[in-house]
């Protein structure tokens, strides 16, 4: 996976961090969204069907996260033309414990990225060691575990 970042206020280097951290914990998440057929969320997204989007996300996102804490941002976006395969851009949150954090889940063919649109700690000192760690606790806490469903 790679991460790329588009935050306001923020140093590169630290939305790098975070991004890194999104992408590992959705990776697979990612991965079962591949499985969907490209030109369904290419069928949806034009047709502006967001709830269909939504069912297939959450179906996904139901593996590997505990209820409600990621969810489908009701926005979507494609890229397609005869010189590159596709790119689906889907509007994701997650919010668990104090962590609120907004994002954009990048599936291509062979590599997810992640953008970064907001974070916000709740408790944060402003040191970025601090964010980065508070961020991985909570994905961690958040994850379901290998018995759970």
């Amino acid at each position: 996976m790679r991460a790329s970042h588009m935050m306001l206020g923020q140093r590169d280097e630290h939305v790098e961090h975070l991004a890194n951290a999104v992408s590992a914990a959705f990776e697979s998440v990612a991965a079962e969204l591949r499985l969907v057929e490209v030109g369904d969320f290419i069928a949806f997204i034009r047709d502006e069907k967001f709830a269909n989007i939504q069912d297939i996300v959450n179906s996904s996102v139901e593996l590997f996260f505990k209820p409600g804490t990621v969810s489908f941002g009701w926005g979507a976006d494609f890229e397609l033309d005869w010189n590159s395969t596709p790119v689906i851009r889907l509007d994701m949150e997650f919010r668990h414990g104090s962590v609120w954090l907004v994002f954009k889940l990048i599936l291509r063919a062979l590599q997810t990225d992640v953008k970064i649109t907001y974070f916000s700690p709740s408790r944060s000192s402003g040191d970025s060691g601090q964010d980065l760690a508070v961020l991985i606790e909570a994905l961690a806490d958040a994850r379901r575990n290998s018995g759970e469903r």
